[in-house]
């Protein structure tokens, strides 16, 4: 039984302490794939060393994360284009728009979405779509751009059933990590009604820690919790979650 976590920072300076033991949790409970957002360009050394140090389970994306779009925010999205020219990653991300933290970026967070999903049709790459406090606008940029060429996961959703067909219309699969396994996420009221080939597994690690562990640090290996919770809500057994999972994340990632 092999689970693919599909969103999970494992460069982030919370593992510094034990990365590689943190890791082999997660390859000995079965998570043997593991797809790395990137953030700025601070990360991407990290990422290249993760890699380096994981190749047979490590996949790596290139992007500029919304809430890291700054004054030089061009400079950055330059850096993502030169990196996408150099060499292979499997997904541009994460992008998106976050209205949490800060409202008065919103118009270069516009700009920096959409210019990376036009980097992604340019590279035929999927995109992995960060979205807080921003449903409207993240749609609108993405309508505008809607296509057979634009594909990929809207990462950690937390919408409503509408938001998630929506979503699926715009050729996109739902990332879904803890906050399924949360008494207030209200996405497990609705998620039995979305077909399973739409969904797919994520951690975010270390961010947003299924239960038992939520508000302390999550890692890989607990997305097993998160499958073991869309087992008990598809009526289904955790290696058909497993299984169907992995190939709906083969079907963004490898096409």
């Amino acid at each position: 039984m092999n689970f693919t976590d599909t969103h999970t920072h494992l460069y982030s300076e919370a593992f510094d302490e034990d990365r590689d033991a943190m890791i082999h949790r997660a390859l000995d409970d079965g998570i043997s794939r593991f797809f790395i957002p990137a953030i700025d360009s601070e990360y991407t050394a990290r990422m290249y060393a993760l890699e380096k140090a994981y190749p047979d389970n490590v996949f790596l994306m290139m992007g500029l994360h919304p809430t890291h779009v700054k004054k030089n925010y061009k400079d950055e999205l330059k850096h993502v284009q030169e990196e996408l020219e150099k060499r292979t990653f499997y997904a541009v991300g994460e992008i998106g728009i976050d209205l949490y933290w800060d409202k008065t970026t919103l118009t270069i967070q516009q700009d920096a979405f959409r210019t990376q999903i036009q980097l992604a049709k340019k590279f035929k790459l999927p995109i992995v779509i960060h979205c807080r406090d921003a449903f409207d606008e993240v749609f609108e940029v993405l309508e505008s751009e809607k296509g057979d060429d634009l594909f990929g996961i809207f990462h950690c959703f937390t919408g409503t059933k509408e938001q998630a067909e929506r979503a699926i219309g715009n050729n996109l699969k739902l990332g879904i990590g803890g906050v399924a396994t949360f008494k207030n996420g209200k996405i497990d009221q609705f998620l039995a009604d979305i077909d399973l080939k739409h969904i797919v597994l994520e951690t975010d690690a270390p961010y947003l820690s299924p239960v038992p562990f939520r508000g302390k640090r999550n890692e890989s290996a607990y997305l097993k919790l998160v499958a073991e919770k869309l087992a008990t809500i598809y009526k289904c057994t955790l290696e058909e979650i497993a299984r169907i999972t992995s190939q709906n994340a083969d079907a963004v990632f490898l096409r």
